[in-house]
């Protein structure tokens, strides 16, 4: 195939973001070229416009190609739903709601998807620009592994190898990688090291050794790229936010289990008064005393999120907060008083928990999935969640939105509570603005009003990739020219 596939010596090493620089780089030459990741790993997940699931971030990357995503992008996705256990997503839809014969799974229905959408993606694109995942130096899953050299070899497509120096041990990842990859090593054509930060001249006997150690030609040295930050993936990118202003908001957010779809808080954190702490079982106590808001975020595992908060002591902290509360998805359900789940979709041993009871409203789970796309006048966004709930609406309890002539969510007349089953909430100016305006107004601050978009981010990461890397020896390496 035209293309190229971007691995890393480990997770967070930056493939996602020069994919994604990457395709729109290429979209903006003309080049009808389409974003790829065989098999992702994260509960952070999109809607396609017909209400199938892939991973964020190759939703991500269908922006910057500016095309409407689709489950070829993404044929696999694994969400995390207990230390040993993950729901399959195949095409868009639940496949299993275990891991238990993966292996299996892998060399059958999942490799068969995989040449599916490869074989759909040579057919209508020119060029496609492939994901790996974590490393493709795990040698013990070599055997069986569907998203690395595998992939490479399927597409028959030359990688490049990223390294980030920001952690330390670059040139030791580097090498490190390369001596374990066997015959695959061939294959890599180029390596990009990524967010260094300082002189890049102090940099330059680092490429020099690397190309002459591994004969391999380094492509582009990346300097750390501030205020630009696309979706995170991994709950380990889970990161504080601090404004710096005397005047900042301060909003908490539980780090539940299983968390999922935190890109949901993203869009407050690009707020210049806002500051972001997350908030757990050793640090939450203390914390909470302080925050001007607390947001309950989404989670795989509810039932697992209502035992943490019990046994890290702060449920009842938590139930009595004074500042204000809001809820999305998982968060939602566990601001209601109870959860059912007779069926053991969500947990495998408990089929009733008791909940924080701060709403009225209770959630049972079903085997159907809801997946969905969410437009009406006033925000957007999309649900994800077996969960169906009731809500016991009122004077006080109110909906939170009106869609389509429907209620959804809810919130107490104060707006002190409120919670929604709409991922991408923040992400709606206007309804994020106005819930800030609300703490701010609390604080005796002055209200904002809405900004105007900065740049486009996808055209600033093109730009970043186009100043720094070597453009003409990777489009050589994708057969592009």
């Amino acid at each position: 195939m035209r293309g190229l596939m971007i691995q890393g010596t480990s997770s967070s090493s930056g493939k996602s973001f020069i994919v994604t620089g990457l395709c729109r780089l290429l979209a903006n030459m003309g080049v009808k070229v389409c974003p790829f990741k065989s098999q992702n790993m994260s509960n952070n997940s999109h809607l396609t416009p017909d209400g199938l699931e892939i991973s964020t971030a190759q939703a991500v990357q269908a922006e910057a190609a500016k095309l409407t995503p689709s489950v070829y992008m993404n044929p696999i996705l694994l969400k995390p739903r207990h230390n040993c256990s993950s729901e399959i997503i195949l095409n868009g839809r639940v496949f299993a709601h275990d891991t238990k014969n993966y292996r299996h799974f892998t060399q059958h229905e999942g490799i068969a998807a995989v040449r599916e959408a490869l074989a759909h993606i040579g057919a209508n694109f020119e060029a496609v620009i492939i994901e790996g995942a974590g490393s493709p130096a795990e040698v013990n899953l070599n055997a069986t592994e569907i998203v690395n050299m595998r992939i490479a070899r399927e597409a028959d497509v030359n990688v490049v190898l990223v390294a980030d120096v920001d952690r330390g041990g670059s040139l030791a990842a580097v090498v490190g990688t390369l001596e374990l990859l066997g015959l695959d090593r061939e294959r890599v054509k180029g390596i990009i090291f990524n967010k260094f930060r300082g002189d890049i001249e102090l940099f330059r006997d680092a490429v020099t050794w690397t190309e002459n150690y591994t004969g391999v030609k380094v492509l582009g040295v990346l300097p750390y790229l501030e205020g630009v930050n696309l979706p995170s993936e991994d709950s380990l990118n889970i990161h504080e936010h601090t404004s710096g202003q005397a005047d900042a908001l301060n909003i908490g957010v539980l780090k539940f289990p299983y968390i999922s779809n935190f890109p949901d808080i993203e869009p407050l954190e690009r707020e210049e008064d806002v500051n972001i702490t997350y908030v757990d079982g050793n640090t939450g106590i203390k914390a909470l005393h302080d925050l001007d808001a607390l947001i309950l975020p989404g989670t795989k595992n509810t039932f697992a999120a209502v035992d943490w908060l019990r046994d890290s002591g702060l449920e009842v902290i938590v139930r009595n907060f004074r500042g204000y509360v809001f809820g999305i998805c998982g968060g939602l359900q566990v601001m209601g008083s109870e959860l059912l789940d007779p069926l053991h979709v969500e947990n495998n041993s408990e089929a009733h928990a008791e909940c924080l009871g701060i709403l009225p409203l209770s959630t049972r789970f079903e085997a159907e999935k809801i997946t969905r796309k969410v437009e009406g006048w006033s925000v957007t966004g999309y649900e994800i969640h077996n969960g169906r709930t009731a809500f016991n609406y009122s004077d006080e309890f109110r909906p939170l939105f009106t869609v389509n002539g429907k209620p959804e969510g809810m919130r107490t007349a104060d707006f002190r509570k409120a919670c929604t089953y709409l991922h991408g909430v923040f992400a709606n100016d206007w309804f994020r603005n106005e819930w800030l305006n609300v703490l701010r107004k609390a604080k005796k601050y002055a209200p904002h009003q809405l900004r105007e978009r900065g740049a486009d981010i996808f055209d600033v990461i093109a730009s970043h990739l186009r100043l720094h890397t070597d453009v003409n020896e990777l489009l050589k390496l994708s057969r592009i020219i």
